[in-house]
């Protein structure tokens, strides 16, 4: 984990530092002064966590941590409990270390660093994850025919026509007729490529061969534009 220290006390930012570079899991890369310094310093770099003083000159540490928008995980460093309470009102703050820091003390704090960082890429893991999930289920959907569900794969529709109580779904290796309506079905659909150009018909539009007037030709069936879509279609097309 990358971390700073920022402390106005010389000896207390070599205290800190020495407790650091003790443990593996940690590296120290700037040390600071002030936290008018660490900010400058934040502007172009990311760290893991900051070790932090409450009481310092221009601006103190709970002021400081109040401008980052997106704040690290934090160690406070102080002489006092005072601002004990307050500090562990911020869910980023990871612990209140008391000068002089034992370093029995500072292990603690290494473990709920460790414990902090394992439940952020778990998170971070989880989501990667639903993103993952979101888009396999997008790809492809099941119609249930006769009891039997087949697997359509979006990338093979062409077309797909109202009738009645039925949808027709044209794909490239043939049509299937299900009872279903063509609202339910475009819900279900990436509206990336599809999209309803007709009361009857949605297409793939990037399968479109030809547009001749209003009626465009996907493979070979000719389907009809409603005046009110034509717009529409047009702009989602990369005309040259």
């Amino acid at each position: 984990m990358k971390c700073i220290i920022v402390d106005d006390e010389a000896t207390a930012r070599a205290i800190v530092a020495g407790l650091c570079e003790s443990s593996p899991e940690l590296e120290v890369v700037a040390q600071f002064p002030n936290a008018v310094e660490a900010l400058k310093f934040l502007s172009q770099h990311t760290v893991d966590v900051i070790f932090l003083d409450i009481h310092m000159p221009i601006l103190k540490g709970v002021d400081f941590i109040q401008t980052l928008k997106n704040p690290p995980k934090v160690v406070f460093t102080t002489s006092d409990t005072e601002f004990a309470a307050e500090a562990y009102s911020y869910e980023f703050i990871v612990d209140y270390l008391v000068k002089p820091i034992n370093p029995e003390r500072f292990q603690k704090t290494l473990v709920k660093l460790k414990n902090a960082s394992r439940l952020l890429r778990a998170s971070e893991d989880s989501t990667t994850l639903a993103n993952n999930d979101t888009s396999v289920r997008e790809q492809y959907l099941y119609i249930n025919i006769d009891r039997r569900l087949i697997k359509l794969n979006f990338k093979d529709i062409l077309l797909i026509q109202a009738q009645g109580d039925y949808i027709e779904i044209k794909t490239v290796d043939g049509t299937h007729r299900v009872h279903s309506t063509l609202k339910k079905i475009k819900d279900k659909l990436p509206q990336t490529v599809f999209m309803q150009i007709h009361r009857s018909y949605i297409i793939n539009y990037t399968k479109i061969i030809d547009i001749q007037d209003n009626s465009v030709l996907i493979d070979r069936s000719v389907i009809p534009i409603s005046r009110s879509q034509r717009p529409n279609l047009m702009e989602r097309l990369n005309l040259l």
